[in-house]
Order: C-alpha cells, then structure tokens, then sequence
C-alpha cells in the first residue's frame, strides 16, 4: 500500500489530505514542520511527499537537496499558497514531480498522485534490475554529487550525447570516462579531441583523417579521430573553446555520423558516443553569439553539471583519505594517518581549483611528511596555509573595527568566506529589528557587489534561489 507523507503547517490541509488519503485506501502521515517531516523519513520509508513551500522552521525548497539524500527518497510534490515562477522553477530544477498552487483541487491532487505512483512503481522495478554504476575513481556521499552518480547512471544506459559542465578541476573527463566504461561500448576507444587545439587548417585531418597524396607530407592513408572512435565514444574537451568558424562544419557531423577524410571521394560512417565537457556557460554564449544554439541543442541530450568543491565540503575528507592511499600505494610505503588539525585545515579552504586542487596539494603534504606516520596540518603547501592565515587575521582585525553604522563587507577573504562583524550601539535594538535591518542591508550590498548577477550572489550568499528572490521580495528590493 502506498505511503504518503504530509509537511504542511496548515491542520486543514492535512487533515483534508487525510481524509481523501484513506477514501483512496493510503497510508498518511503529516508533519507541521520540517523537523517533525525529517523525522519520520527517518523512521519510515515513504513514497510520495506533499511538501509546504513556507514553514514555521523553513522553506521547504532549501531541504530538497536534504530530502533527497535519504535512501530510496520519495517523490516529491510540492503544494503552496505562494505561485513564485522562481520558487516553481527551483523545485522542477530540483527533481521535484510538480509544483501545484493552493487551492489545488481535489480532481487534480489525485491524478497527479496516481501518475507519480505509477512512475515511481515503473522506476522501482527497474532500479532492481537495474546494474550498479561502477565508480572505483570517483568519490563522495553528499547529496549533490550523488545526484550526479545517479545521472551519470542514466547516461551509461543509453547512447544519448551528453553535455559535462562544471568549474576546472572538478572532474569532467573522469566523469565522462566513468561513464564510457559504464556503457555498453566500454570494449571501444575513448577518444578526446581537445576542441582549444582546433583550427580551421588542422580540423579535417586531425578529425577525418586523410588520404595518401591528399597533400604535402601525406604519405600514407591515416585515420582520423572519430574513425578511432567508432563503437567507442568520441570526447570533446573544452568544446567552449571551439572556434565559431568550425562549429558549423560539426553540424551534420554530429548528426548524420558521416565524414569524408582528406582526399577521399567515398563518405565513411563512425558509430560513436558522443560527450562533451567545457567549464563556460554555453546558454550565455549563445546569447552573445559566441556559441551557435542548434549545435547547443545537438551536445545537450543529458546535462550533468558537476559541483565546485566548496559546494560539497562533506566530501572532503572522504576525499583526502582516497587520494592518500592511492598515493601510498603508488609510492610502495605504509599508508599514513592524518591529525585532527589536518581535516580542519582542508575544510577552512575554498579550493579554487577544486578537487584537482585539492589532490596537489594532498601529493605536496605527502612529500613534506618525508618517514613520518601522520599527516599534519603543517606539510600542507605554504601558499594554502598562508592564505588561510591571512583570512583569519583579517576576519580578527575586521570584528574589532566594524560598526554598526558601517556598511557590510562586499569582498570575500581569500579562502571565499566572508569576514565576521561585530557591532557596537548607543540603544540596542530589538533583535527582531536588527535582523531585519541587517537582511536588507546584506543584500543592497550583494546588489551593489554583483549586479543582477543571481548566480553569482548565490554563491556569495550560499542562499538558494527561491530564498533569495523571497527575501528580495520581502523588502521590496528589485535588480
């Protein structure tokens, strides 16, 4: 029998979903809070859940990554008062079901429960036949890089072009290698083209090879790149770097899977998997004519878009561990332990140059610690430590020196994380009032900082979208 879970704050609606629940011979059980709702998914498994958008402890879209972290996680539905198209398109972002608007009728509540039923039955049945991703070179228990492992899963099934974005150093060729050996061309060649490299005079012949004779030098038929892919997968590197000029001359050929090499006068067919990877925002190059839309359309059937290191932190450590006994196996020595202050020096850094970043400097801590058994803090690289150093000094002299009546800072510290404040006052304020005053003054200085850049102020602020566009909202602030 299906089980539902109710997390609003209004007793009318779960007790309205209670009654309709049991006509339709379901289990129900509501919370009035998200803590309470976070309690039974801890106790029970649930497959539906109908989740509030505004409650007395939160907003329900800020927990859907949370929600998502629990084995088996149910569907989620979401049902509020407030009808925000930005609320509406964090949640789909989010891998919610639907987003129906209170007064939802009792007609519509019911068929989309028993289509997301359906659909979940469907998944479960095949997730037991389903094989397992095999991710021996890849890491991590956060929410948001298992939502990766699980779409990279659904990319291996099939033969669908997919797209890998994400900062530098965050792991796309690895990704797009995982899930090559997924696949059912695993027993084929994984081929990269390094799309920067291209030019116009070298495009044909590094891609399609060429014929003996076709020109100066050429003396012997040779294949190209995509010829070597064929039954395997072709991988384009940096495809954000590929010049507007040759973009078109992919079209067809990524299409059709048809080229002609250098001097040929027959076409040759490929068979290859086509993944790309780049760390640009290609929608924002399409915008400005950087990047041509229907070649956009063409890499983008799956998007897998991996997160920054300082967005996964949980990972850390897991990470660290991985790479150091990798590391001491390669090296032929006794695998090393680390010291409290060691973890503690990872987690205040913000890795800008993400897990790559992370995994050089974990090579440089094992070379300092020479014979030694453990790891300390102290054979990290000089350059991280310094400027974790110097944030904490600026942080120190920073909350001395502020005022209440000074604005907030609009610059982050090296290490990402923005200084602490300290205030001092003639009458204090209700906390209430301080609050709000603070909110509203944080986030004319996140305007002033970034524009109508979102992304970046979501970054900054580590609010998510649906939050900050409520708070923008709230105070009546416009971009």
């Amino acid at each position: 029998m299906p089980n539902i879970l109710i997390i609003d704050d209004d007793k009318t609606i779960c007790e309205t979903f209670e009654s309709l629940l049991s006509r339709l011979q379901y289990d129900c059980a509501t919370a009035q809070t998200i803590a309470q709702g976070f309690d039974l998914l801890r106790e029970h498994e649930f497959d539906v859940l109908f989740l509030d958008v505004r409650l007395p402890d939160g907003n329900g879209l800020d927990y859907l990554s949370d929600i998502a972290h629990f084995d088996n996680p149910p569907e989620v539905i979401i049902l509020t008062g407030d009808g925000d198209p930005a609320g509406a398109e964090t949640a789909i972002q989010r891998g919610v079901w639907d987003y129906l608007v209170k007064p939802a009728s009792i007609k519509e509540i019911t068929q989309t429960l028993k289509r997301v039923l359906k659909y979940r039955q469907e998944k479960l049945d095949k997730s037991s036949d389903a094989k397992p991703l095999e991710i021996a070179h890849m890491v991590g228990s956060s929410s948001v890089i298992k939502n990766c492992f699980s779409l990279m899963a659904q990319a291996a099934s099939t033969d669908a072009n997919v797209l890998i974005t994400g900062e530098t150093g965050t792991g796309k060729e690895l990704t797009a290698r995982t899930i090559h050996a997924n696949s059912k061309r695993t027993e084929g060649e994984f081929v990269v083209v390094d799309c920067a490299a291209l030019t116009e005079t070298l495009l044909e012949s590094t891609l399609f090879g060429h014929k003996k004779g076709a020109f100066t030098g050429a003396q012997n038929d040779k294949d190209g790149l995509v010829k070597l892919a064929d039954t395997g997968t072709l991988f384009l590197d940096e495809v954000g770097e590929m010049p507007l000029t040759i973009q078109k001359a992919f079209l067809r050929f990524l299409q059709e899977r048809v080229f002609r090499p250098v001097g040929g006068t027959v076409e040759e067919k490929s068979n290859f998997r086509l993944i790309s990877a780049t760390n640009r925002n290609l929608e924002k190059m399409v915008e400005k004519g950087e990047f041509r839309r229907d070649l956009l359309f063409r890499l983008k059937t799956v998007h897998i878009e991996l997160p920054a290191l300082r967005l996964r932190r949980d990972d850390i450590q897991l990470l660290a561990k991985f790479k150091i006994e990798k590391l001491c196996k390669q090296y032929g020595i006794p695998v090393k332990h680390f010291s409290a202050d060691f973890f503690q020096m990872l987690e205040k850094y913000n890795w800008p140059g993400n897990v790559r970043e992370l995994f050089n400097a974990l090579e440089q801590a094992l070379v300092a610690s020479g014979s030694e058994s453990i790891l300390y803090a102290r054979h990290l690289p000089s350059d991280i430590r310094i400027k974790i150093a110097q944030a904490n000094l600026q942080r120190g002299a920073e909350n001395q020196t502020v005022s209440a009546g000074n604005p907030l800072p609009s610059e982050k510290s090296d290490t990402g994380t923005a200084a602490p404040i300290s205030f001092s006052f003639d009458k204090l304020p209700t906390l209430r009032q301080f609050k709000s005053d603070m909110e509203k003054k944080y986030l004319l200085q996140l305007i002033e900082h970034h524009g109508s850049n979102i992304q970046e102020m979501l970054e900054t602020s580590g609010l998510s979208r649906s939050h900050l566009y409520a708070l923008l909202k709230k105070y009546n602030i416009t971009l």
